[in-house]
C-alpha cells in the first residue's frame, strides 16, 4: 500500500480547562476566609455583583410608612440637657443658703467644665461623635520593638547599636541567635571579639534569656539575673543531655548533688522559660470555624447541615445590568457589562456548586463514619478518597480539594475532614479492617494504663493489639505510631517513672 497525505475528519469529546472552570476548581479547596477574600475582591470588581445581607428586605419592610426618627448627636443631647439643670449657685441661693449645705460634694466645682464647651474635650470627637474606644487600644509590641527601645538607652556608640539591630534581626521566634558570632563578624566587617562584646550587653534585655545561642546559656542567663548560678548550677546545665535522657543516677553524680538537692535544682529549671520570644508572639489567634455542622436529629438519624454565616451570598443585579445596558452606545462599554454579567452569573453558580459539593462529601462521611460519631476513635473506620469519591460519583481529586481546609463540628468535638481518611491495616481474624488512627488511638491507651514496675516494649504492645483485637501491626509500625504522638521509648518512660517514683 502507498504511503501519502490524507485528511480525515475524526469526531470526539473531551474536557478543556477553561479559565473558568480552573477558578470552579480552585474554589473547592479554599477555605472560609480564603473564599470570603475572593468574593470581596469580586465585588469591588464587578459593579453587577452584590452582597445579599440578612434581614434587608425586612428593615425595608418595617421601614415603610414610618416616620425616621430625628437623630441627636451625643454632644447636642449633652449641651441641651446641660442647658435644662440650673448650676448649684442657682440653687443655692433659691434656698437662701451656701452650696456647701446643699450640695457638700459640689464645693468648688460649679465651675462649667471643658466637656459643655469644647466638643473635642472629654472624649468628644470632632462633630460630636463619640470615639470608637477600639482606636485607643494599645497595640502589641514585636520582640523586635521591644529590644530595639532598650538597646537605644543600653548601646550609646553607633556603631554598637548597628550591631544590635543586626543581632535583632537574626533572633528567631524563640528568642534565640540564629547565626553564629563568627558569621556575624565577618558580615559586618569586624572583629568576633566586638561582636561578643556587643551580644554579653544585650543579653541583659527584657525578657531575659534573649541573644542566647542555646538552652543551656538561656537559662544561665535567666540564673545569672537570679543570682543562682552556682558552680553546681553550671555543672547541670553543662549535662543537659543526661536531663533529656533521664539518666538521673549518672546526672547527680555528674552535678555532685544528692538526690534532694538534684530534685531541688530540676524544679528551679522547669520554673525558667526556655523560650523567651515567644512571649512576643503577636500573631493573630483565627479560631477554627466549623464550615459542616454534624447533629443528632430527633429520629435517631444524623442531621448535617453547611455552616450559613461563613458562606458568601452574591447575587446579581439584573435591573442595573438592564437599565445601564439601555442607555450606553459605546462598544466597549457593552462588552464590558457582558463580561461583568457572565462574571457575575459564573460566581453565583459556582458558590452554589461549592457548597452542595461540601454538604455532598459531608453527607458520604458521617454515612461511612456512623460508628465513630456514636462511639468515639475506637470505631473509625478506614476509609480513602477513593472510597468516597465512588460511593457520590466524582473524582478522586475533587474529592481531596473539597477535604482541604474544610473543618466540621460532631458530637466527638470539631475535626478537619482529612482526618477521617486514614490507612487499613489487616486483621488475622478475617473481620473489617482496622483504621490507623484507631490503632494510634488503642496504643496510647496501652502506654497510658502500664504500670509503673512493667514497661510495656513495642513488641509486646505488637503482641498485646493481635491478641486482643486481631490486629497484624509489626513493631516498627507500633514505634512509628509511637513516635508520631511525641510518646518516648520503653527505656525513657521505665526511666522517667522511676524518676518520678523516686521524687515522691
Amino acid at each position: 500500500m502507498a504511503l501519502g497525505p490524507r485528511l480525515e475528519f475524526r469526531q470526539a469529546q473531551s474536557l478543556t480547562l477553561t479559565p473558568q472552570l480552573m477558578q470552579s476548581i480552585r474554589l473547592l479547596q479554599l477555605g472560609h476566609l480564603e473564599l470570603n477574600v475572593f468574593v470581596e475582591t469580586e465585588l469591588l470588581r464587578n459593579p453587577l455583583l452584590e452582597r445579599q445581607e440578612g434581614g434587608e428586605t425586612l428593615e425595608a419592610e418595617a421601614g415603610e410608612g414610618v416616620e425616621p426618627a430625628v437623630e441627636l448627636s451625643a454632644y447636642e443631647d449633652t449641651v441641651d440637657h446641660g442647658d435644662r439643670i440650673q448650676s448649684a449657685d442657682s440653687i443655692a441661693s433659691g434656698f437662701d443658703t451656701e452650696v456647701e449645705n446643699v450640695f457638700p460634694e459640689q464645693s468648688g466645682q460649679d465651675a462649667p467644665g471643658p466637656m459643655l464647651n469644647d466638643r473635642s474635650a472629654g472624649g468628644l470627637a470632632e462633630g460630636g461623635e463619640v470615639p470608637n474606644l477600639d482606636q485607643f487600644v494599645a497595640a502589641r509590641p514585636s520582640l523586635s520593638d521591644h529590644l530595639a527601645d532598650q538597646i537605644g538607652h543600653i548601646l550609646k556608640d553607633p556603631a554598637e547599636r548597628l550591631i544590635g539591630r543586626y543581632l535583632i534581626d537574626t533572633l528567631n521566634e524563640a528568642g534565640y541567635l540564629s547565626s553564629d558570632v563568627a558569621s556575624i563578624a565577618e558580615a559586618l566587617g569586624t572583629a568576633t571579639e566586638t561582636i561578643e562584646a556587643v551580644l554579653a550587653r544585650v543579653q541583659g534585655c527584657d525578657p531575659v534569656g534573649v541573644f542566647a545561642r542555646d538552652v543551656a546559656e538561656c537559662l544561665a542567663i535567666q540564673l545569672r539575673e537570679k543570682d543562682r548560678l552556682d558552680p553546681m548550677m553550671a555543672k547541670l546545665l553543662a549535662n543537659l543531655d543526661l536531663l533529656a535522657a533521664h539518666e538521673m543516677v549518672a546526672l547527680a553524680r555528674a552535678v555532685g548533688a544528692d538526690r534532694e538537692d538534684l530534685a531541688d535544682m530540676l524544679a528551679e529549671l522547669r520554673a525558667l522559660d526556655p523560650r523567651p520570644g515567644l512571649a512576643f508572639d503577636g500573631g493573630p489567634i483565627v479560631p477554627v470555624v466549623p464550615d459542616v455542622f454534624i447533629r443528632k436529629a430527633p429520629g435517631g438519624d444524623w442531621a448535617i447541615e453547611l455552616n450559613a454565616e461563613i458562606l458568601p451570598r452574591v447575587l446579581v443585579n439584573r435591573t442595573y445590568y438592564a437599565t445601564v445596558s439601555k442607555k450606553t452606545r459605546d462598544p466597549g462599554e457593552k462588552s464590558f457589562l457582558t463580561d461583568c454579567l457572565a462574571t457575575a452569573n459564573w460566581l453565583t453558580k459556582s458558590l452554589d456548586q461549592r457548597a452542595q459539593t461540601i454538604l455532598k462529601v459531608a453527607t458520604e462521611i458521617t454515612r461511612q463514619q456512623d460508628g465513630f460519631l456514636l462511639h468515639g476513635v475506637s470505631r473509625l473506620r478506614p476509609m480513602t478518597l477513593k472510597t468516597v469519591a465512588d460511593a457520590i460519583d466524582m473524582h478522586e481529586s475533587t474529592v481531596s480539594r473539597v477535604t482541604s481546609n474544610k473543618y466540621v463540628s460532631t458530637p466527638r468535638g470539631l475535626f478537619e475532614m482529612k482526618y477521617f481518611f486514614t490507612t487499613a491495616l489487616g486483621s488475622s481474624t478475617g473481620e473489617a479492617e482496622h483504621s490507623a488512627e484507631a490503632v494510634r488511638h488503642r496504643i496510647k491507651q496501652i502506654i497510658d494504663a502500664e504500670a509503673t514496675a512493667e514497661i510495656l516494649s513495642d513488641d509486646t504492645i505488637a503482641e498485646m493489639l493481635q491478641k486482643e483485637q486481631g490486629i497484624e501491626v509489626a513493631r516498627r509500625t507500633v514505634a512509628k505510631y509511637r513516635e508520631g504522638m511525641n510518646i518516648p521509648s520503653s527505656v525513657i518512660r521505665r526511666r522517667q517513672k522511676r524518676a518520678l517514683v523516686g521524687a515522691r
